[in-house]
């Protein structure tokens, strides 16, 4: 036994509890008359226990593929082909276990273990074929890469490597084999660009699209298309086209990877501003494959995936995604039994602009029941439909939806200017004007023609839940459900309950918020809920120091060590002055001066003036000369440190109170509530372990928000 086969071992030894995927392997008699070996990847557990690989799996595999290469050898098979379990090929490598991994020999030989497995695929002596059934994610897609074809399933919901996300590399040489099937410019989107966007994934469709795949087959009838597909390219009847693969060694492709990496090098700063390793360590990795061997490229990420396993960027991110994001998630703390959950037949919608129109097309996606928008007049009920009808048009042009799927998604959303159409709804959810008293006539005018057992939701997210429902005829049916925007992309539902919400009607809120594919986290009704407070306590600070005297730059760019999704002065044009303003002046009446009423900024909304960035002649950013007239400053301005500390000692301050009040259930929720509403990075771990690590939590409450 080698020395590395000996590593492998113990590291296999290590994770002895392992859920090991199994590899199963029979004969499939193909139409030529030639013999496949169908290899199939299972846990034994089923649908909601996705598989992974962990040091065990992959020696079984490895295992499996020496035997099935000596048939090769022996002419006993013609060709290998791997799928998996139905909804999956691998949902990649085991983290739970890479985080066990306390040696730096131990994580070398995880991280070569991969490398040992799959480059039997590469070149098995046959053809080898895989077959995407299901989701396909880092090590999972790096399966697929490693074989010499591949077909993919239409309803294959999620492929990618999403280990810049998670503080690694794609280092079972998805690196170097993606870009060179794909190009350079489209490796980086999926390596770089989806993983940094709020960890998008590809779909069958458009991971075919893209030349991941060679051919797209429906589900219905995949392996059966998949294996005549297989037979018919060892029999040389099927010409497989790649026009979208690339040779590096042509210089002009070298120029566009070159280019593609610096490119990807800009986004990341703008993303991160330096703040975690691993997607720089992507881009160095990516950039030296382009002139070397697939095996100097391993040996790289060997190296690479060594270091960054032991970064704190990569235990925090693990935290936050597997134990927050994963489990936490998908339990929510607070929620009733399910059982009490009502059925919902037909969702009422009120409002016709942009965000109730975004929650329109969220509910007749996920439920696929009947939705009725209303709105004042005609017109704005017919813009909202045409939105609609439009964004469910670009699914199916992005290849997401057949046409009977949009035919009948559309035949399902209708529209009316009064609320009679809501006489027949189970669940009813306003999305109008941030005013207390419209909400308020909105509930009684909506209570007035529905059922007694229709449930009744707010999208409010700031307003007090209890005061819009306390002159309904039946308060216990109301409950908060605010949304993130934009709504299809944020995965956290805030879910707000009063003294009066009936359990029955906390129960429909969550279920509803599972089916819509949403992070339900349970709230105490309290202004803001979670996320805008935690932000705008963080955004006033900010806002603050500016209004004091510090320059704008500096302000702006004084969290910049945090590497958070944008700057603070950005995310206030983004979210739009006189929202942030209207939702500061509610966290001010209800907690006082912690949250200050900006004098500067109540001036450009008063202009109506949107932004106070803009780009100047040569195209740098600089204040905006007309907001800069209208304001006047102090003069204590700080530096970056300063505002650094100052913001961090605030976090430390609110969410403490934040707890204290028992908006949420613990420091998780609120961790949770920051990274799937806020976008909040995963490489900090969570808001309160930041706040703990840096020192704030002890320096403001006197102890640590965990352990």
């Amino acid at each position: 036994m080698t020395a590395l086969s000996k590593d492998f071992q113990a590291v296999a030894q290590l994770m002895h509890d392992e859920t090991v995927t199994h590899s199963y392997v029979k004969d499939v008699a193909l139409p030529s008359g030639k013999t496949m070996a169908l290899l199939t990847l299972d846990n034994g557990l089923d649908h909601k226990k996705p598989t992974t690989l962990g040091p065990n799996g992959l020696l079984e595999l490895r295992a499996a593929l020496e035997v099935q290469a000596e048939r090769a050898k022996n002419g006993e098979i013609h060709a290998l082909a791997i799928t998996g379990k139905p909804f999956f090929l691998i949902a990649g490598a085991d983290l739970s276990a890479v985080t066990r991994l306390s040696e730096p020999s131990q994580a070398t030989a995880m991280a070569s273990l991969g490398h040992y497995t799959y480059e039997l695929l590469a070149d098995l002596g046959v053809p080898t074929f895989a077959f995407i059934n299901g989701l396909a994610l880092g090590g999972g897609l790096e399966i697929a890469l490693a074989c010499n074809y591949r077909t993919v399933s239409t309803t294959a919901g999620a492929l990618g490597l999403p280990e810049g996300f998670l503080g690694l590399i794609p280092g079972w040489a998805g690196v170097y084999r993606l870009p060179r099937l794909v190009g350079p410019e489209n490796a980086l989107k999926v390596m770089i660009e989806n993983p940094l966007n709020n960890n998008r994934t590809l779909s069958g469709p458009a991971a075919a699209k893209m030349g991941v795949a060679d051919a797209l087959f429906e589900s219905a009838d995949f392996i059966e298309h998949s294996i005549a597909f297989a037979d018919g390219v060892i029999s040389g009847t099927t010409e497989v086209k790649r026009p979208n693969a690339v040779d590096p060694s042509d210089p002009e492709v070298a120029r566009r990877w070159l280019e593609a990496a610096d490119a990807a090098e800009k986004f990341v700063d703008a993303k991160l501003s330096g703040a975690a390793p691993a997607p720089y360590k992507v881009l160095e990795v990516f950039r030296r494959g382009l002139a070397i061997s697939q095996q100097e490229s391993a040996a790289l990420e060997v190296e690479a995936l060594t270091g960054l396993m032991r970064t704190p960027q990569f235990q925090n991110t693990v935290y936050a995604f597997l134990d927050l994001v994963q489990k936490r998630g998908k339990r929510p703390a607070g929620a009733p039994d399910p059982k009490l959950a009502r059925p919902v037949t037909k969702v009422g919608v009120v409002g016709a602009g942009l965000m109730a129109s975004q929650l329109a097309l969220l509910f007749v996606r996920r439920l696929n029941v009947p939705v009725v928008i209303t709105d004042l007049d005609q017109s704005r009920v017919d813009k909202g439909l045409a939105y609609i009808h439009g964004e469910i048009d670009k699914l199916h042009a992005k290849g997401r939806m057949s046409q009977d799927a949009v035919n009948r998604t559309k035949a399902l959303v209708t529209g009316s200017v009064t609320k009679e159409a809501f006489a027949d709804a189970d669940f009813v959810i306003e999305a109008v004007f941030e005013e207390l008293s419209v909400k308020k006539q909105v509930f009684a005018e909506v209570e007035a023609v529905v059922s007694p057992e229709c449930i009744l939701a707010t999208n409010t997210s700031s307003l007090s839940v209890a005061e819009m429902g306390r002159d309904l005829e039946h308060p216990e049916r109301l409950v908060g459900f605010h949304f993130f925007n934009p709504v299809a992309v944020m995965p956290l539902l805030e879910i707000a309950a009063t003294e009066w919400t009936s359990d029955s009607a906390l129960s429909t809120a969550f279920v509803l918020g599972k089916k819509l594919k949403k992070t339900a986290v349970k709230t105490k009704d309290s202004a803001a809920f979670v996320v805008n407070r935690v932000l705008l306590r963080l955004m006033s600070e900010v806002q603050a120091a500016f209004d004091e005297g510090t320059d704008a730059k500096t302000a702006d760019s004084a969290l910049a060590p945090m590497g958070l999704p944008m700057t603070p002065l950005t995310l206030l044009a983004m979210v739009g002055l006189p929202v942030a303003q209207h939702v500061n002046e509610s966290l001010n009446a209800a907690f006082g001066d912690r949250f200050t009423i900006s004098e500067n900024l109540q001036k450009l909304i008063d202009a109506k003036i949107t932004t106070l960035w803009v780009k100047d002649e040569a195209g740098n950013q600089v204040l905006n000369p007309e907001a800069e007239k209208l304001m006047s400053f102090g003069d204590h301005p700080s530096t970056g440190e300063q505002i650094l500390a100052r913001v961090q000692d605030a976090l430390a301050e609110e969410i403490g109170l934040l707890l204290d009040e028992g908006v949420v259930a613990e420091a998780a929720d609120v961790d949770l509530c920051m990274i799937t509403g806020a976008g909040w990075p995963m490489h900090l771990g969570g808001i309160t372990p930041y706040l703990d690590q840096v020192g704030a939590s002890e320096r403001v409450n006197g102890k640590k928000f965990n352990g």
